[in-house]
């Protein structure tokens, strides 16, 4: 496959840009899909899938979240020639009553595992639980820098898994054999609550940390009251229940079925974070 390029759709993002920059550390021939990429590739451009795809025989999908458009992308892919192909999907997919099977996410993930299975490609799929990287890259990252994890997750646990291990099961997968109809739930070694990771980030950094829990309706009100749209709000309440519920504490041993070693731990994370200047 190493003739042929890799095509690493959303090749900017948290797995995708740690999966891109090792595909490349290997020597091999990486395009990345998207907007700004060298041969662009727009979600919601059709005209875009087949000039993005033209050539390779190994594609990385991170699929497009609230869109059910993962479908018409394997089939266009297939078309195209591909052979292989990994898809990033997400934890509790097939798990009655951890996520609501109505919401776009969910549909998306639901589907496109769906659209997977059914074709005729080598595919594998990875399910991660929460990612540490939230808290440096993502969607916490602004709370920590404040000082106070406000949010809806009451005393639940979450075993968070490093995107680090994420990439290098999909590496794995898109350059090596034994991997093909396997389904990888990925997570971190252990489970911690947000109040335990805000411990372990404040002892990486230096500087406090605490965790306020909410109610589920305080947390829309407080979001309401920023600016945020309702409908955002309570989505964004709803993605924390599993933590709150005690459905994202269980321990996953994808990364070792995939790699042979355990996965990274929280405090590897937050030092490395820490280090690199994620927080400041």
């Amino acid at each position: 496959m190493t003739d042929h390029p890799i095509l690493v759709v959303g090749g900017t993002g948290k797995t995708g840009g740690r999966v891109a920059a090792r595909l490349r550390d290997r020597g091999d021939t990486v395009r990345v899909g998207s907007r700004s990429g060298e041969r662009r590739f727009d979600w919601n451009d059709r005209s875009t899938w087949e000039h993005a795809l033209e050539g390779t025989r190994a594609v990385y999908v991170v699929p497009f979240d609230g869109a059910v458009l993962t479908r018409p992308f394997v089939e266009r892919a297939e078309a195209a020639g591909v052979e292989r192909l990994v898809l990033l999907s997400g934890r509790g997919v097939d798990v009655p009553g951890y996520a609501d099977p109505d919401a776009p996410a969910g549909a998306t993930h639901i589907d496109g595992e769906s659209a997977v299975r059914a074709s005729a490609l080598s595919w594998t799929i990875l399910r991660p639980g929460w990612f540490a990287q939230n808290f440096s890259e993502g969607f916490f990252r602004d709370a920590v820098l404040s000082g106070e994890l406000r949010l809806p997750a009451g005393d639940g646990a979450a075993s968070f898994v490093d995107a680090d291990d994420i990439a290098d099961v999909a590496v794995a997968a898109l350059t090596g054999d034994g991997h093909a109809g396997r389904t990888y739930e990925l997570s971190g070694p252990r489970a911690l609550t947000i109040a335990e990771a805000a411990a372990e980030i404040s002892a990486a950094t230096g500087r406090p940390l605490r965790y306020v829990p909410l109610s589920p309706d305080a947390f829309v009100t407080e979001l309401t009251t920023q600016g945020w749209p309702e409908s955002e709000a309570k989505e964004y309440a709803d993605v924390m229940a599993p933590i709150r519920l005690g459905l994202d504490a269980h321990l996953s041993d994808g990364v070792r079925q995939a790699l042979g070693r355990a996965p990274r731990d929280f405090t590897a994370f937050a030092r490395t974070a820490a280090t690199s200047g994620a927080w400041g």
